[in-house]
């Protein structure tokens, strides 16, 4: 395989990001007020046991998320996993189990829910697409269609449903996409629209471009980039810019809502001219057409619903008898 994106674990970045969300959850639900229905049932030491119960099977994840969430809600609850993310459960089972100030459970059930339904649902449909082109060779890649501010978290999902990672944002990878291309045409550096024939920039042209560019760049002129890792991908339309994208020498050809005949055709020119060079296809993927576009050769399949479309897997707050077993 070639150069690759990175791929996301469970790390201080993600936990960031989670504690940012979880202050904006607790503003939408509590506005800086209380939880009135709980203030007003249950008394302030009062305590509980209760179990997180998945109600349909599924890909369970973001239960490494529990313990963030609570902390960062400052709840007085103890928290026991009982599975960990990227486990397939089935109906009813628990995956956790929660014990401490019952107000604080009640206040906090919503959140701890939503976080775990959600990355469970994304890890679930992930799995199911991976489990569809088992035996072709073909991974299954996410996109940067992710929920605002979820990016890292939800693409964690998709790898605890055994998928990978596309790249995490523009910062980490170079992707020349059909406006890229588009823009330099139409607006080139001198303001003036290309007109003449012959003049318009090919994709191959811009890949030679973006392979002088990064041969160009220095440690110190952008510090900290690990510029030998920078990825280089060119989004195509037509077959008849394979051949010279080829030549460009890019790292990865997207064969962007190609037919699985001209992906076949691809897939038999990239083997002959560059088989160093990865192809991905992409565009309108779903489960049904998953294992075709898999069999037509390409090594990556990039799919926008695993993140966009995923439905949240059914999870909930079940109390349990307390210890003394009232």
């Amino acid at each position: 395989m070639p150069r690759d994106f990175h791929q996301l674990t469970w790390d201080a970045a993600i936990e960031d990001d989670l504690r940012q969300l979880v202050r904006l959850a607790v503003r939408e639900d509590l506005d800086r007020q209380y939880d009135w229905t709980t203030v007003a049932l249950i008394g302030p030491e009062e305590q509980g046991r209760a179990a997180v119960v998945v109600r349909e099977p599924g890909v369970v994840a973001g239960l490494r998320a529990l313990t963030v969430v609570i902390d960062e809600m400052n709840a007085a609850i103890r928290c026991n996993p009982c599975a960990n993310d990227g486990d397939a459960v089935p109906a009813g089972t628990v995956v956790a189990e929660l014990g401490g100030s019952a107000r604080d459970m009640l206040t906090c059930e919503r959140t701890l829910l939503n976080m775990v339904g959600r990355l469970s649902g994304i890890a679930t449909l992930s799995r199911e697409y991976v489990r569809r082109v088992e035996g072709t060779g073909a991974r299954i890649y996410d996109t940067r269609k992710t929920t605002p501010g979820w990016r890292r978290l939800e693409k964690y999902a998709v790898r605890c449903g055994g998928g990978f990672n596309h790249r995490t944002g523009l910062f980490d990878a170079i992707l020349i996409k059909d406006n890229h291309i588009a823009l330099r045409n139409i607006a080139p550096a001198s303001g003036r629209a290309v007109s003449a024939p012959g003049l318009n920039r090919s994709a191959a042209d811009v890949v030679r471009t973006v392979r002088t560019f990064i041969s160009r760049m220095t440690p110190h002129d952008f510090p900290g980039v690990d510029i030998d890792s920078l990825v280089v991908e060119v989004e195509i339309d037509d077959l008849a810019q394979l051949d010279e994208v080829l030549a460009a020498s890019p790292d990865i050809v997207l064969l962007d809502n190609l037919s699985s005949d001209a992906m076949h055709t691809a897939v038999a020119r990239r083997n002959e001219l560059a088989p160093q060079v990865a192809l991905e296809a992409s565009g309108g993927v779903t489960l049904d057409t998953v294992r075709q576009t898999a069999l037509s050769g390409v090594e990556r399949i990039s799919v926008g619903a695993l993140t966009h479309s995923a439905r949240s897997l059914d999870v909930a707050l079940d109390w349990l008898p307390s210890a003394e077993g009232t």
